[in-house]
């Protein structure tokens, strides 16, 4: 007898069944059956990736009633925190999301009763490259933080089809790979189709007066674009809350013009589709010259656009007035990228929802606040008006609008002094006229704030000096943070399992917890498992090494490890002359006592950086000589590992002995690698820069290896007037090592290959290596005479763990709620969605 047809269209599906139930019994039926039904194969034909997809749909399933849960609990009135960032760098997502759900041990017995092996899986999945290293990463493990502690928020960005580049060296240089990493599809995401905005480009503004006589402006473009969302569940750490990332993918309103098919033009017909898809298609490498890259300002808008026009409609789909906006979401500009925000919503505000200028200013300097990332002047963002105006006619014109009521108060506050008027104008008009967007940031954001206490105070006095002073009410400091689920539980796996067998597991969440580990420092017993485990992290990394690069590295050796991104001002070059300097004092004495070291690098360069491009290429020639050379003996290796990501940071971090933070001072904002190395027990040397400042105070002096100019000393010695080649003639082993490269030993005699490199040095060297040198091999040699007491350097790396719970994300995450979003936390209470058991389709 055939059912009804209600009830043919009913699954009978109960709370704890395949896509929610975990026993091993139902995640290994609910594996199969995802290898079925949704990857459509067999065993006997699925690849390893048809198994990881499985796997990855197993466990997003049991994700899902947590989403929707949060989801429905952000309908009520509750506000929201709107995360805006170009970068979101969140790494796999399979195991985070085991070890957030607690599931990790019973999937692996699930996986492994399958006659599967989980981390050849778990090595299947594609990094989304979506980010080029820190200010994405931070915004990851901002993400994870707010659903750890169960505050409503949305991260909002772009879905790039192509993400930063893959590495490889080829010859020794850089060479740029597409990163695909779409290709065999992504299983955590949701596409939501229905739920696209338009965005606008182009064209004019159009002035009028209403029906009621009120002045109006309309804009009238020459092209509209399609913003289709993309959903990620972000779900905290063992609590029900799952908040959304929500990645915006551009497409044509239009794929396909009849009427120009019609008529043979082919091309013509799908032209729009291009061009518009054209526009997520790619992320923009950090380092590379933007200004006046149209896409670049395209992309920024387009996201920034749809994240606005997307709060709007949650807003009025709960039948809340529009003018207590402010009131229910609170927006952060993650750097200058998304501060186009200002003079969108005010357009939105004021053009589309007719709200007076007055009232719409108010809603919007007290949604935004703005984190700046920067203490460079050439990172703060500036647009030529000229290409600013084409792309947007109407911002432009609010913009104006903006700065003349703002530059209005300047003239009360200093009315004789134009100096300041130019400073603080959103235009600059010391040349070509550009729109300033750290300037819009600043004035349309009720709250500013860096990074690093360093860094928020050399703002105050440097970059934003004028707007400190305009508005010193508006500026706080909020250390950054990284999550410890990624960084400890995920990536080292091991500490994590005997910290916990000695203080419990609250410290995951509580970092400061790790405190409790000081008075375990001086057990000897406690030392010799930490130091057992270091070792075994090290193996790992030097049988990834030997694997990847046929390198043989000594896991006893000290770990002295460089990653991130190649910058100049990052000065992998300065390590690169201690490695120089090593070899040339074995060199000079073959039984030199000397604590054995592997130096490892890594980090991408900018494709058109041609400096940081050579800094790799001199890497990797020093490698090939050192390496090669029998009088060292296998004292000494140097590896530079390509394509660092955050899967490469996972291995990469754990097995550091030596954390190398060594920027020149009064450069780095902050830097979370730092953070993450000293996490995982590296001691390390760094000079007065960043959250340096920071590590170092938390940890001890005695723990902490300094060295380097002050930045008032790096001021200082520049405003005197800084001659490098005294520095160079004056220091025979400084001169020793400048006079190797420049002789063309480690570039077969070519002695043009390193050239520009080295007369930067000698006759710029913008970022002071040269002044730093002497120091940084003075402290070197204290670091290699402390590791040599294995007792005293374990008891070190102990400490710095214990003393780490600062520089939680979750800290930075209660300081921004607390003191900039005004947020409470809002529990989510996992309900059952599906009413007496049953899932309806409604």
């Amino acid at each position: 007898m055939n059912a009804p047809l209600e009830d043919s269209l009913t699954p009978q599906i109960r709370v704890e069944d395949d896509r929610t139930g975990l026993s091993i019994t139902t995640l290994r039926s609910a594996l199969a059956d995802n290898l079925f039904y949704i990857q459509g194969k067999f065993p006997g034909t699925a690849t390893k990736n048809d198994y990881y997809m499985a796997l990855a749909y197993t466990v997003r399933d049991r994700l899902l009633q947590r989403w929707l849960n949060t989801t429905q609990t952000y309908r009520k009135n509750v506000k929201v925190v709107c995360y805006l960032s170009a970068e979101f760098l969140i790494g796999p997502q399979l195991v985070n999301n085991l070890i957030n759900l607690g599931i990790y041990a019973k999937i692996r017995q699930a996986v492994e009763e399958s006659g599967l092996s989980l981390q050849e899986l778990i090595e299947q999945e594609e990094e989304p490259g979506l980010g080029n290293g820190g200010l994405g990463r931070l915004a990851a493990c901002y993400l994870d933080s707010l659903s750890t502690l169960e505050i409503p928020a949305i991260g909002y960005g772009i879905r790039y089809e192509f993400g930063i580049f893959d590495q490889e060296i080829r010859d020794g240089w850089q060479v740029e790979i597409t990163d695909k990493w779409l290709q065999y599809g992504n299983p955590w995401e949701i596409a939501r189709p229905e739920e696209y905005v338009e965005v606008k480009f182009g064209g004019r503004s159009e002035h009028y007066y209403d029906e009621k006589g009120n002045y109006r402006v309309r804009w009238i473009p020459d092209r509209v674009v399609k913003g289709v969302p993309y959903d990620t569940p972000i779900l905290g750490y063992q609590v029900n809350t799952a908040n959304t990332l929500r990645l915006w993918k551009a497409e044509a309103i239009e794929s396909f013009d009849f009427q120009a098919f019609n008529i043979g033009d082919y091309y013509g017909a799908v032209d729009a589709k291009i061009v518009s898809e054209n526009l997520t298609k790619i992320l923009y490498p950090n380092d590379e010259v933007i200004q006046g890259k149209e896409l670049r300002l395209q992309q920024q808008y387009f996201f920034v656009s749809c994240a606005l026009q997307d709060m709007i409609r949650l807003l009025l789909s709960t039948e809340v007035s529009l003018e207590t906006f402010h009131q229910q979401f609170a927006v952060q500009l993650n750097d200058t990228h998304p501060a186009i925000g200002v003079a969108e919503l005010m357009r939105l505000l004021v053009d589309e929802h007719r709200i007076d200028w007055d009232k719409a200013w108010h809603i919007t300097q007290n949604t935004f606040a703005f984190t700046n990332h920067t203490l460079l002047p050439e990172a703060l963002e500036k647009w030529p008006i000229e290409l600013f105006g084409r792309l947007l006619p109407r911002h432009l014109e609010i913009i104006y609008e903006i700065n003349q009521r703002f530059l209005d108060r300047v003239r009360m506050k200093y009315p004789r002094d134009l100096g300041k008027l130019s400073r603080l104008s959103l235009i600059d008009e010391s040349g070509e006229r550009y729109v300033r967007m750290a300037n819009l940031a600043c004035v349309g954001s009720h709250a500013i704030n860096g990074v690093a206490e360093l860094h928020t105070e050399l703002l105050k006095k440097t970059v934003l000096k004028d707007f400190y002073e305009f508005f010193p009410e508006k500026f706080a400091n909020v250390t950054n943070g990284v999550t410890p689920r990624r960084w400890m539980v995920l990536s080292n796996p091991r500490l994590t399992r005997l910290i916990t067998e000695k203080i419990g597991d609250r410290w995951i969440t509580h970092l400061d917890d790790l405190r409790k580990l000081e008075t375990l420092a001086d057990d000897a017993s406690f030392r010799q498992q930490w130091r057992q485990i270091k070792q075994e992290t090290k193996g790992d990394l030097a049988a990834y090494i030997r694997k990847k690069l046929d390198i043989i590295v000594d896991p006893k050796s000290l770990f002295d490890i460089q990653v991130k991104r190649i910058h100049e001002y990052k000065r992998q070059h300065l390590n690169v002359l201690h490695v120089i300097t090593f070899y040339n004092r074995l060199k000079h004495d073959r039984d030199l006592d000397i604590t054995p070291r592997t130096f490892i690098f890594g980090g991408k360069a900018a494709p058109g950086y041609f400096m940081a491009k050579l800094i790799i290429k001199l890497i990797v020639s020093v490698a090939n000589i050192v390496n090669n050379d029998p009088d060292v003996r296998d004292r000494m290796k140097v590896v530079f590992i390509p394509d660092f990501n955050v899967t490469l940071g996972q291995r990469i971090y754990p097995a550091a002995d030596l954390s190398e933070q060594i920027s020149t001072a009064g450069k780095e904002a902050s830097g979370t690698g730092n953070m993450k190395f000293a996490l995982n027990g590296a001691l390390t040397i760094g000079t007065l820069d960043g959250a340096n400042v920071e590590i170092r105070e938390e940890v001890g002096a005695e723990n902490f290896f300094l060295f380097g100019l002050t930045t008032e000393e790096v001021y200082g010695l520049k405003a005197r007037g800084y001659r490098p080649f005294d520095y160079y003639n004056q220091n025979a082993e400084l001169k020793a090592v400048i006079d190797l490269i420049s002789s063309g030993f480690f570039s077969h005699g070519d002695v043009d290959l390193f050239k520009p490199l080295i007369d930067n040095l000698l006759y710029r060297d913008d970022y002071m290596l040269l002044a730093d040198y002497q120091s940084y091999i003075d402290t070197q040699e204290k670091v290699s005479q402390a590791y040599r007491d294995r007792e005293n350097w374990t008891r070190m790396s102990i400490l710095n763990v214990a003393r780490m719970g600062k520089f939680s994300s979750d800290r930075s995450i209660r300081e921004y709620a607390q003191k900039i979003w005004k947020v409470e936390p809002v529990p989510v209470e996992l309900l059952q969605l599906c009413p007496g058991g049953q899932c309806l389709l409604v």
